[in-house]
């Protein structure tokens, strides 16, 4: 029997149609460090810093011809240099894989250029390991922040020679990241696509949920791994460093 409607009781709504659970296609990000969400200090500042430390306050124009010098020679951080010196092949190679051959090779190219300042190598080197040595980019921390707040875990990939997580702590992001791939420490180096896909393991993601994002060739290499990648060009020190276009990828 099919019952009629009741006289001024309107029919029940029928039920919405239900609309599967779609999943972010971005679900993880990946973040290089130096030239992506960290910079190091301005190269004339590192050299004036690094003088007073020896104990020696650097006339500007000199400090600006020795920065170009060093710049030119290989800074951690920097271009790299166009000449190795031979005795320092072999460290410069395994650079981003042990602290003691990271070291070696950056001082020892520092010790290259004369500039009759004593232990002034070392200290260049260590302004490196220190909070004091480095900036962090206008747009990391919101970006790394709304991320966070978005439940999109983060990780930091990064052909480094040393712990940067205590800079990352001073820098005022490291509480975001979730996860972190250091060459030292993994013992592969981007554009291996073993080090992107050790991050995406970290984060309990596959890659093709997983976005990259750097300001290298090497960074680029993430799509070998399955990875989206997104290039941005390196900014100045503590610039915006167009980040945003990441959380336009990630967030939607």
């Amino acid at each position: 029997m099919v019952l009629g409607r009741v006289h001024g009781v309107p029919p029940e709504p029928a039920d919405p149609p239900r609309v599967p659970h779609q999943r972010r296609p971005v679900e993880a990000v990946l973040f290089d460090f130096h030239g992506t969400i960290a910079q190091v200090e301005d190269a004339v500042e590192w050299v004036l810093a690094a003088a007073a430390e020896c104990g020696l306050r650097l006339d500007p124009i000199l400090a600006t011809s020795l920065a170009d010098r060093l710049v030119t020679a290989g800074r951690a951080g920097g271009p790299r240099p166009t000449r190795v010196p031979p005795h320092l092949a072999e460290v410069y190679a395994e650079r981003d894989l042990t602290p003691t051959a990271h070291r070696a090779a950056y001082a020892g190219l520092a010790a290259t250029v004369v500039a009759s300042i004593e232990g002034l190598a070392d200290a260049l080197y260590e302004r490196l390991l220190r909070p004091e040595g480095w900036r962090a980019y206008a747009d990391t921390v919101p970006t790394l922040r709304a991320l966070y707040a978005a439940a999109v875990p983060v990780a930091v990939v990064s052909n480094i020679g040393f712990d940067i997580r205590p800079l990352c702590h001073a820098l005022g992001f490291a509480r975001y990241v979730s996860s972190w791939a250091l060459s030292f420490e993994v013992g592969r180096c981007k554009p291996d696509p073993a080090i992107f896909r050790y991050a995406c393991r970290m984060l309990g993601v596959e890659p093709e949920r997983a976005l990259m994002v750097g300001d290298t060739p090497a960074d680029a290499a993430a799509v070998d791994a399955g990875c989206r990648t997104l290039v941005l060009p390196s900014g100045p020190p503590g610039a915006i460093n167009g980040l945003a276009a990441a959380l336009s990828l990630a967030l939607g």
